[in-house]
């Protein structure tokens, strides 16, 4: 499993970035894929999870503003993120929990200028 990010980068309030994670190999078989986010100074929290179901979970700040999802043939997982505030700004992780184990990719910066 080698996951991969992309898709940060700078946006002013109010704007929209999507967040790509590609996996060197197939996803479908994976329990939760997930983003998570870590900003300087903060442990790193859970934004929003999609179960292989298509299942969606979202933290309370980020609901309705974002949008996760998966497409289990391109072996991709997405965050749409919409309306984005200052307060968002940090280094966005994907995850997924597979049988195998928990697998963390390097990490896409999104800053939020106000």
């Amino acid at each position: 499993v080698q996951l991969q990010a992309s898709g940060g980068g700078l946006v002013q309030a109010g704007g929209s970035l999507r967040l790509s994670c590609t996996n060197s190999g197939s996803i479908s078989s994976t329990y939760f894929m997930g983003w998570y986010r870590q900003a300087p100074g903060r442990q790193r929290e859970v934004v929003a999870l999609i179960s292989n179901m298509g299942s969606r979970n979202y933290r309370d700040s980020v609901q309705g503003r974002f949008t996760i999802s998966r497409n289990n043939a391109r072996n991709t997982l997405y965050l749409q993120m919409n309306d984005l505030k200052p307060e968002d700004t940090a280094v966005y992780y994907c995850n997924a929990q597979m049988s195998s184990g928990n697998y963390w990719g390097p990490g896409t910066q999104v800053t939020v200028s106000s």
